[in-house]
């Protein structure tokens, strides 16, 4: 989830305490400007400093792990992917009333992705795919197994069921629910991953890729990353591909139908469980568009 609304404070993090964090730990850049950055996420709250880190800060107990797990993994995938990912500089501890370990990093240039930022979709498509199999063969000796702290991408989407079963309670004549139970219970039977475990980023999403001149320059957000299950990399077929882009994506990768139900599965659970809560009609309608893709995909 992106936030836009520019909130600074949001989870009771604002510039002043990044300040006084790096000024108490960092003190080699406490005299460099702060700023919250345009476009900021929801799990993290993230802040340039000068003109070429940022601060990155979880804003709740359940997205704290990642810290240490981007701080020590980063590193090592960063070499054998296509494009940059956050580099990590320095880890910050808890201070100064702020309670969960914190980051700084190195800038990424480019915009958040979105159709009318990309030249060519199908394109596009290709590079996400040339990331995603370049993720698959890093390898994943000792890597963090899907779990509580990749919120189970990489796993089942089964540990969601309970939830997508309420949300299309709630959806009865928003959506076409029948069919929607029918591709869900698809994904649960089908078989998991048959291959070794892998490489996932865990949230492909446009908010988390990067693009200059209408080509991906980097991808940013590994806080549900992991080793498992590639399934859930897949979700972005049905969030910003359709038609050819879609199948280009889809013939690149050479997953299986299996893999594809599981996606798809992880698609709607999504889609279905925002949408249940959304009051923004124009929101709305963005998750609507991706549960009607994601029926009008499956078998």
């Amino acid at each position: 989830m992106v936030d836009t609304t520019h909130r600074d404070g949001r989870a009771g993090i604002d510039a002043g305490l990044v300040r006084r964090l790096l000024e108490g730990q960092f003190p080699q850049w406490a005299d460099l400007p702060v700023t919250p950055v345009e476009v900021d996420g929801w799990d993290n709250r993230t802040y340039r400093l000068g003109d070429d880190m940022t601060v990155r800060l979880p804003t709740a107990e359940g997205y704290a792990p990642a810290v240490a797990k981007e701080h020590r993994w980063l590193p090592v995938l960063a070499p054998s992917l296509p494009v940059p990912v956050p580099e990590p500089l320095a880890l910050g501890v808890p201070g100064e009333g702020y309670p969960f370990h914190w980051s700084v990093r190195r800038w990424l240039d480019g915009r958040t992705a979105a159709p009318d930022r990309v030249d060519d979709l199908t394109g596009f498509a290709l590079s996400i795919a040339d990331f995603v199999l370049a993720l698959h063969r890093v390898d994943a000796t000792g890597g963090p197994e899907a779990g509580a702290h990749s919120f189970h991408r990489g796993a089942s989407p089964g540990h969601y069921d309970e939830g997508t079963r309420r949300a299309l309670a709630v959806l009865e004549g928003r959506v076409d629910t029948e069919r929607a139970a029918a591709v869900w219970d698809a994904a649960l039977r089908a078989p998991g991953w048959s291959g070794p475990p892998v490489w996932f980023h865990g949230d492909i999403a446009s908010g988390n890729l990067l693009v200059d001149g209408g080509k991906l320059t980097a991808v940013i957000d590994f806080g549900t990353s992991g080793v498992g299950d590639p399934a859930c990399d897949l979700v972005i077929a049905y969030t910003m591909f359709s038609g050819e882009s879609r199948e280009a994506f889809r013939d690149a990768l050479g997953l299986d139908a299996a893999t594809w139900a599981r996606a798809r599965g992880w698609a709607l659970w999504k889609a279905l469980i925002t949408l249940a809560q959304e009051t923004d009609e124009r929101r709305a309608a963005e998750h609507r568009h991706v549960v009607e893709e994601v029926l009008a995909d499956a078998p």
